[in-house]
Formats: C-alpha cells, structure tokens, sequence
C-alpha cells in the first residue's frame, strides 16, 4: 500500500508519515505527479492560511493533480486545512477559491463567542453517521485534537460523519465517496486518531 502524502510546504508532514507507516503503509512525501500518480491513496496534510495554501497548490501545478485523482476514485483524506480546502471557498482567503471537491465553504468561529479562538487542544467527537468507512470501531463521545479558527460549512448534510460543539455543532469529518476530511489531528490524537488513520490505510 502506497500513500502519496501531498508537500506544498504547509503540513505537518513528518508525524503524519509516521502515523501512517506505523499502519505498514509505504509513503512518499511529494508534489511530484509522477509519483503521486504510482500512489494507492492521497492525503493532503495543512497548516496555515488557506489563501497561502491554494496559492503554494496553484503554483505547483497540484490542483489539476488532486481534482484528476480524486476522480479516478483514488482514497483522498485531507487533514484540517487539508479539510478545509476541499471545500469551495472560505472567508479567510481574499482570493483563492477551494478545491470544490465538496460543496460548502470555510468560516470563522465568532468573535462573540464565549469560547477562545483559535479552538485548541482536546474535544469530543459525536458520529452523526455510521456509513463512514474512516470511523469504523468508533463509538463517539471520544476525544480527538484540533487547532483551529476556521470551521466548515457544508451545504450536502449528508457528507458529514462526525461534528464537535465548540460554542457551535460544527463537522469534523466529512465523508462522500472516495473523499474524506478531518477538521481534528489524527496524527495527535493518541489511540482515536491512530485508529481513524488504520481506518484510512485500511480502506479498499
């Protein structure tokens, strides 16, 4: 099993590796098209700002790579920002639009809010959908981490396996065909986050 970690420059590439080939996967971190083409499955890792991120993708010439995976059914896990560019766009970017591999856009946790932003550290997880293959043996109510201050919107319901309350019920992961996405770090996440990532190297 091959897993193409996509490196734009903005992810926490080396603890995602590491989680992933603890599972017996074998990795390549790359931006490279003909290695990202050899791979079995895709994940997209992200740190940052989202009109950062499109524009490193964009430059690179990824975009056009990941929308021709994602449509030959490749498996395709976006990890939070990674999560958040799957969508159309978001109110963070001044300019770049999203992948719009899934419909919806990224907002801002309200500064009226009682809770702090960005939203750190460890939360529950509630599943709001077993027909996610990523959470398979997971109960909900388990805790997972994040660090965040943008949240996803999405306008298909049906795409969302698992939401957090931070002030607001938000989705954490998303799920619709070959794509997935988590707001949470699986790769910080200790036992719960090692399982979602089997799941992910798992999946047929």
């Amino acid at each position: 099993m091959k897993i193409a970690i996509i490196d734009y420059g903005m992810g926490n590439i080396h603890s995602v590796a590491k989680a992933l080939e603890f599972f017996g996967a074998k990795t390549s971190v790359t931006n490279k098209k003909s290695e990202i083409d050899l791979a079995d499955k895709i994940v997209l890792p992200g740190v940052g700002a989202f009109d950062d991120a499109v524009g490193e993708l964009e430059k690179q010439g990824l975009v056009a790579i990941i929308k021709e995976q994602v449509k030959k059914g490749k498996p395709f896990l976006g990890i939070c920002l990674g999560l958040q560019l799957l969508l159309e766009e978001s109110q963070e970017a001044k300019e770049n639009k999203g992948l719009g591999l899934l419909k919806g856009r990224v907002v801002k946790f309200s500064a009226k809010s009682s809770q702090k932003v960005p939203h750190m550290g460890w939360n529950n997880l509630k599943v709001v959908s077993r027909d996610c293959a990523l959470l398979d043996g997971i109960i909900g109510n388990e805790q997972v981490y994040f660090c965040h201050s943008y949240y996803p919107q999405v306008t298909d319901q049906s795409v969302i396996a698992a939401t957090t309350d931070y002030g607001i019920e938000f989705p954490c992961v998303l799920c619709k065909d070959n794509i997935y996405g988590v707001q949470f770090h699986p790769e910080k996440s200790q036992a719960i986050g090692l399982r979602i990532i089997k799941n992910f190297v798992q999946l047929c």
